[in-house]
């Protein structure tokens, strides 16, 4: 007499044996856990975040803490330390004592870290210069990504001519220094307006660096992702489909693209730290970004001429620049490792 079954009851060997059911983990989920495995990952992550989060919060500090306007010169002001009040450009003790100094350091909420040669607070203009740095490294990032597994998907997938047209377009790009291609460019455009149809681009708006840094990194991405896509045409996979008669974009939106992605996914990190360092370079250099906006790149050049006498005016932004940099170095070689973990052995 056979023993009835109650519903529910596991049947499976496994199960009966004690062992715990496999789970399939999608692709997003194995790299998110790998991540959050990683300590340098974890903490460098945070950081960033804590950057991008001080830097959207620049109105806030502006105004209810340090309660000066950082785009204003402050030349005529006065703040009040230790219940006297102390003028902003404060008469020079060098030479023949000719001229002004922008106050040092406060250590307070007003001019935490001093003025520069126009009067403003230059704690406060960090804040937004770091909000300008980021928004054109991050725009111009995800600009340089898109164009470029445009180009190299065509470009590896279609071959013939349309792989020769636009690998030579590739080359002539990558012909030039890379500095030299964008402050090229930012001499050409910067200072125009611009107008297609109903839209406008001003003269100082953010929207031209990030145009110019943009295209100038298009090749270094470009190629890598054509030559994925001419291993993955001789794929197994990808010849299967195409002898099943499937169409053309449907084998590139479901088996090319999301091979690409990891490509993609780990030129990103890198690409937006070479972003940030560009986009200073250029401001530095007066072709970036335009008054009154202001990003970390102009305000280490308002502190040129303070290299003796108020360095850290240069020291802040130089500094912010640097551990931005760091930190998504850091993130990218642990997100680098996650996504091929071949690379991660070969070290």
């Amino acid at each position: 007499m056979s023993t009835p079954r109650t519903e529910g009851t596991p049947s499976s060997p496994a199960v009966m044996a004690g062992e715990e059911p496999l789970v399939s983990r999608s692709p997003w989920r194995r790299v998110l856990e790998g991540l959050l495995a990683s300590p340098t990952a974890v903490i460098s992550g945070l950081l960033l975040l804590l950057i991008v989060v001080a830097t959207l919060l620049a109105p806030v500090y502006s105004a209810r803490v340090a309660g000066t306007d950082p785009f204003r010169s402050g030349l005529s002001a006065k703040i009040e330390i230790d219940g006297k009040r102390v003028p902003v450009m404060q008469q020079s003790t060098e030479g023949l004592g000719l001229g002004v100094t922008p106050i040092g350091p406060t250590w307070r909420a007003q001019y935490f870290l001093g003025a520069d040669t126009q009067g403003r607070d230059v704690a406060a203009r960090m804040f937004y210069g770091g909000r300008s740095s980021l928004l054109i490294a991050g725009a111009s990032t995800l600009l340089c990504l898109v164009l470029a597994a445009v180009v190299g998907i065509v470009a590896g997938y279609t071959g013939g001519r349309v792989d020769s047209v636009l690998s030579n377009l590739i080359d002539m790009i990558w012909a030039f220094p890379v500095y030299l291609l964008a402050i090229s460019l930012s001499i050409v455009m910067i200072g125009k307006s611009y107008s297609f149809g109903p839209f406008e681009i001003a003269s100082d708006s953010l929207i031209v660096p990030i145009l110019i840094i943009g295209i100038v990194y298009v090749p270094y991405v470009a190629r890598p992702v054509r030559g994925r896509v001419l291993a993955l045409n001789q794929s197994e996979f990808i010849m299967a489909a195409r002898g099943l008669g499937i169409r053309r974009w449907r084998i590139l939106l479901r088996h090319i693209l999301p091979n690409v992605a990891t490509t993609l996914i780990v030129f990103a990190p890198m690409l937006m730290a070479l972003n940030i360092v560009t986009e200073s370079s250029l401001s530095f250099l007066s072709v970036g970004v335009q008054p009154p906006n202001a990003s970390w790149g102009t305000i280490l050049q308002d502190g040129q001429g303070l290299l003796y006498s108020r360095p850290v005016v240069s020291m802040a932004p130089g500094l912010a620049i640097m551990v931005t940099v760091l930190l998504l170095n850091l993130f990218g070689d642990v997100l680098r490792d996650v996504l091929d973990p071949k690379s991660a052995r070969g070290r």
